[in-house]
Parts: structure tokens; C-alpha cells; sequence
């Protein structure tokens, strides 16, 4: 099929998806992304072949993941993300790299161990964060303790990319994120500068009109710091999270009033066009033959699903703020497990670079896929039990 056949089978997909998702939620609330990938994986080479390739849908993919990524990291709320969550935070996903690449090693040698050993350290923020949304959670403690553990889950594991697997030594790897840092550090330094008056008087006259600065300006922000991100020779995945904070600081500080309506106007181009095209399309690519060939990648999925679940979320619920309950804890540890978008991300780098074997790399993508697909539920259903009995005050809606 054609690249523009390919788009318009994508497409179709992307609006089929949140319609089945809506119809299954009557008796299961299963997150939009399963739909997406497991469409995806049909009409795929394996299933169905109708799906084909090329530079266009590859570019788009990249772009949602991006897109994700920048949302992910528009979403912190730094006067929630701090103190002593944060360093809980910080310490959980600590023990976790170090565990993961302790255990992945010994399962499959260093090589191969620092690939999937951080990817078992990845929080799929961006795939929870919709979930707790919907589910009127996101702006509670118990959101605010999510919002400080996914940040961490999906900032650590970039910058572990960045020293572990760019080929550089860990003192050339080190100089480059320190350059980084400063330039970001920099970018901070501008966003929380005072703007003249004329900025949210343009932000609010074009929000509504074809100028659209703001959504242009949040385009630019994203662009440059993804140009900063690849001339350093780190992963652009870098540069987006960055630009997403840097975007937040920037619209919050100078036209708050608008803050809200820019973010719908990008989470609609976000989620209403690339994201769902890298889901898809991460279904697409998925190698389906390689894990129901049988023999070691089937075995594999299991294992990871259990590792992610004892690398990640056994920190978590260990060093979890001791304000709540035993039941939000173990709901955290179930969100804070679940993993995805960073793992298609690292194995796919760790099949270009021909370290990781496509097998292991689809037992670890099958692994994130039943992740997001399991774990969100449980976790919904013990935090379920609570907002039954907190009353109205959190909404009914989840995926």
C-alpha cells in the first residue's frame, strides 16, 4: 500500500479507536492506547499486510512520540513536584536502574542488560496521565505523588540513554549533559522572566483567530530544543521533555489566563493527529511473528511484565510518601509500573544499533503493551473504591 493509503488506514484507525473504547468502557475501561496497538499490529505485516512503510509515516511516528514526550513534560506542576516526594521519587527510580541493569545483565549480558534494564526503569507518564484526568485524580495528593514519580520515570531513563547508550565515554557523556543542562538551565532562566505587557494581549487577541501565536510560539520552543538536543548528539526524547517544562513556565507565567486554551489547542493537535499515529504505528512495526514463533521471547514476556512491576514499582511502594493509604500505594506502584512509549523508543535504538535481538525487543514491547493494558485497571479499581466513597467530587469518565 501507498504511504498516503497507509496515512488514511492509520487515520481510520485513530477514529475507530476512541469509539471502541467508549463501547467497551460500559463494562471495562481500557485505555485508547491498547486500541491503537493492537489496530495497528491487524492491519500490520504480520496479521492483515495491508499497512506499508516509508520516510512520511516514520517522520509523523517520531513526531508523536515527541508530541508526548512534550506533553509529559508540560504536565509537572513544580509547586507539587518537589520536597520530599520528589526526592522519594529520585531515590525509587535510583534503586530501579540499578536493579534493572543487575538483573537484565545477568539475563541477557551487559551489553544487551543496559538496554532492557532501562527500559524496565520507564514510567509511561504520558499514557497515565489522560487515566488520571479522566478519572478526576490528576489534581489530588495521590496525582501530585504520580505526577512526581512518572516525571521521574520518564525523565531518568532519558538521561540514562543519554550516558549508557551514546556511545561516548561516560566523562565525554557527562560534558554533554552538563552543556545541555546549561542551555536548558538558560531557557528556564528567559521563561521566568517578566514579559512585556503586549505578550498576553498578542496571546489572547490570536488564540482564537489564524495568527495563533501562542500555539506557534509552543511549536518553536518545542523545535529549538529539539535542535539543541540532536546537535549534542542526544536523544531528541531530551529536548521535547525540556520544552515541554520550558512551554508550561512560559504560558503560565505571562498569560495564565490563557495557559488553559493554548494546552487544549495543542493536546488537539497532539492527540488529535500524532500521537495516535505513532500508537499505530508502533503496532505496525510491532514483530508479532518473532513472538508467537514460540520458544524464548514467549517466555520472555511474562518475566518482563513481573519485572517491571518488582524493578520499578517495589521502589516505588517501598519509598512512597507515608501520608497514604496501603491501598494508594499499591495503586501508585501499578501506575508507576506501567511502561510503553520509552520502551518502543530504547528498542528500537537497541535493534538499529543490532546489540538487542528483535525477539527480546518484541517481548519487551508485548511486556509494555499488557503493562498498560493491566496495570492502569487494577490501579483504577483500588483507587475506585476510594472515590466511591469520597463522593462526587472526583469525575466518572476514564478510558
Amino acid at each position: 500500500m501507498s504511504q498516503a493509503g497507509t496515512l488514511v488506514l492509520i487515520m481510520s484507525i485513530a477514529v475507530l479507536a476512541p469509539l471502541l473504547a467508549y463501547g467497551v468502557s460500559r463494562w471495562l475501561p481500557v485505555p485508547l492506547v491498547i486500541f491503537e496497538i493492537v489496530l495497528g499490529i491487524v492491519v500490520g505485516p504480520d496479521a492483515l499486510g495491508w499497512a506499508g512503510d516509508g520516510q512520511v509515516i516514520d517522520t509523523l511516528s517520531d513526531l508523536g512520540l515527541t508530541m508526548l514526550i512534550f506533553l509529559a513534560g508540560y504536565e509537572i506542576e513544580f509547586d507539587k513536584v518537589r520536597g520530599d516526594t520528589l526526592k522519594r521519587s529520585l531515590w525509587a527510580w535510583g534503586i530501579s536502574l540499578a536493579a534493572g541493569l543487575a538483573i537484565a545483565s545477568a539475563l541477557s549480558g551487559w551489553s544487551r542488560g543496559v538496554y532492557i534494564g532501562t527500559a524496565l526503569t520507564s514510567t509511561a507518564l504520558g499514557t497515565v496521565l489522560p487515566v488520571l484526568r479522566d478519572a478526576g485524580d490528576l489534581h489530588s495528593r495521590f496525582g501530585s505523588v504520580m505526577l512526581a514519580v512518572g516525571a521521574v520515570g520518564e525523565f531518568g531513563p532519558v538521561i540514562a540513554m543519554a550516558l549508557l547508550l551514546s556511545g561516548r565515554s561516560p566523562g565525554q557523556s557527562t560534558a554533554v549533559l552538563a552543556v545541555f543542562a546549561l542551555l536548558t538551565a538558560g531557557a528556564v532562566w528567559w521563561a521566568t522572566r517578566p514579559r512585556p505587557p503586549w505578550f498576553s494581549r498578542v496571546v489572547a487577541k490570536t488564540l482564537h483567530s489564524s495568527g495563533q501565536f501562542a500555539v506557534r510560539l509552543v511549536v518553536l520552543l518545542l523545535m529549538v530544543m529539539l535542535g539543541v538536543s540532536q546537535a549534542l548528539g542526544l536523544d531528541t526524547l531530551l529536548g521535547a521533555f525540556a520544552a515541554g517544562v520550558i512551554t508550561r513556565l512560559v504560558l503560565h507565567g505571562a498569560a495564565p489566563e490563557s495557559a488553559g486554551p493554548v494546552l487544549e489547542k495543542v493536546e488537539a493537535m497532539g492527540f488529535g493527529f500524532l500521537v495516535p499515529v505513532f500508537f499505530v504505528v508502533t503496532g505496525i512495526e510491532f514483530d508479532l511473528h518473532a513472538l508467537l514463533s514460540g520458544g524464548r521471547a514467549l517466555l520472555l514476556l511474562p518475566v518482563f511484565l513481573l519485572l517491571f512491576l518488582a524493578v520499578r514499582g517495589l521502589p516505588v511502594y517501598v519509598l512512597a510518601p507515608r501520608d497514604l493509604l496501603r491501598r494508594d500505594r499499591r495503586a501508585l506502584t501499578l501506575f508507576a509500573s506501567t511502561a510503553l512509549p520509552l520502551v518502543v523508543a530504547i528498542t528500537t535504538i537497541g535493534v538499529e544499533d543490532k546489540v538487542l535481538k528483535t525477539d527480546e525487543a518484541a517481548a519487551l514491547v508485548g511486556a509494555g503493551m499488557l503493562s498498560v493494558l493491566l496495570f492502569p485497571l487494577a490501579a483504577l479499581r483500588l483507587r475506585g473504591e476510594r472515590a466511591g466513597a469520597e463522593g462526587a467530587v472526583r469525575g466518572s469518565e476514564s478510558w
